[in-house]
């Protein structure tokens, strides 16, 4: 391997296992800048693309496959000014659209979907966020304009957006439940959420219970399907405003309108497969950084460091569940 190459993990095929290739190394173009890619997170939608199935998100094979990153700049393209060789950023950058992915040494990002990393977090915990940063904030803060003394309704609080929407909305002010597993109580309340039982209570007993029958001001499903339904009926009259990341189905929205609620779609995507407002991703970004440093944001890793020789344990322990809290690749340099 010469300057002119990298190592990087390639889908050379749908539904086959990465491989460990020798690729061109990326240069940083105009409004971009070179990034050494030190660690990549692992969300649900890599293995949807992995497998083929997921055709909002644009890829043709092969591809570089990985959203999320942490690493350093080592160089920028030209009419960079908020970006210098040695700093470190953070951001999801590539995997869909045609973008390479950050499962390789370097990635050539574009400026305005990074932001400088937390100095508090490492690079493995820094690259478990950004997508789940920008979706949670692009619903409860963009969409449903969260402030303090709201009640907020996380469903599925304790998966990998979900843990991020309750502790953003707990900065922000909110009062928060979740409806997690009963396995996942002591998680939710550690982060200041109060619990609900989902395999025990039915949408009606606690709206009842915990609103008096009024519903939540902010109602965000992380789940969707028969959870996006119940969404509609824990929604407060008239004011309540319903967030979906997975409003893809066909949904009946007589309960929501009766109540005169809101709802709105949560798409992060978006920028990444049109090139349409990414300076907004960064900007989020940044801004959660001041939030991280401050102590109010934290992200859950798994414990088990994942590099690109046990990528495929890594995909598997998403795909079985296994996994406590985010999966991370540590990407090696040689």
């Amino acid at each position: 391997m010469n300057d002119q190459t990298m190592q990087a993990l390639v889908l050379e095929d749908f539904q086959q296992n990465l491989q460990l290739r020798e690729v061109p190394k990326p240069r940083a173009q105009k409004g971009q800048v070179l990034v050494q890619v030190k660690a990549s997170g692992v969300n649900p939608l890599d293995l949807k693309i992995k497998a083929g199935e997921a055709g909002h998100a644009k890829v043709s094979t092969p591809a570089i496959l990985g959203l999320d990153m942490a690493g350093v700049v080592v160089e920028v393209g030209e009419g960079i000014t908020q970006f210098k060789p040695g700093d470190e950023v953070y951001g999801a950058v590539g995997g869909v659209g045609g973008h390479p992915g950050t499962l390789a040494a370097y990635i050539a990002a574009d400026a305005e979907l990074l932001a400088h990393k937390p100095k508090n977090l490492s690079f493995r915990e820094a690259a478990a966020l950004p997508l789940t940063i920008i979706t949670a904030w692009e619903g409860l803060v963009d969409h449903a304009k969260v402030k303090a003394g709201n009640t907020v309704l996380v469903q599925g609080a304790a998966g990998g957006v979900g843990n991020v929407v309750v502790q953003l909305a707990r900065y922000f002010g909110a009062k928060v439940w979740g409806t997690v597993a009963p396995e996942d109580t002591a998680f939710l309340e550690n982060m200041g959420g109060t619990s609900i039982d989902y395999t025990k209570y039915a949408v009606a007993d606690y709206v009842q219970e915990y609103t008096a029958g009024e519903g939540f001001d902010i109602v965000y499903d992380t789940v969707g399907g028969a959870t996006l339904d119940a969404s509609f009926l824990a929604a407060k009259v008239y004011t309540g405003h319903v967030l979906s990341i997975l409003g893809w189905g066909t949904h009946n929205l007589a309960p929501l309108s009766f109540r005169g609620a809101t709802y709105s779609g949560v798409f992060t995507l978006r920028p990444l497969l049109t090139g349409l407002h990414k300076k907004h991703h960064g900007d989020i970004l940044q801004q959660a950084t001041a939030i991280i440093e401050a102590g109010a944001l934290k992200p859950y890793v798994d414990a088990v460091e994942y590099s690109f020789s046990s990528v495929q344990q890594a995909y598997e322990a998403l795909e079985k569940k296994t996994a406590r809290g985010k999966v991370v690749i540590s990407v090696p340099h040689l």
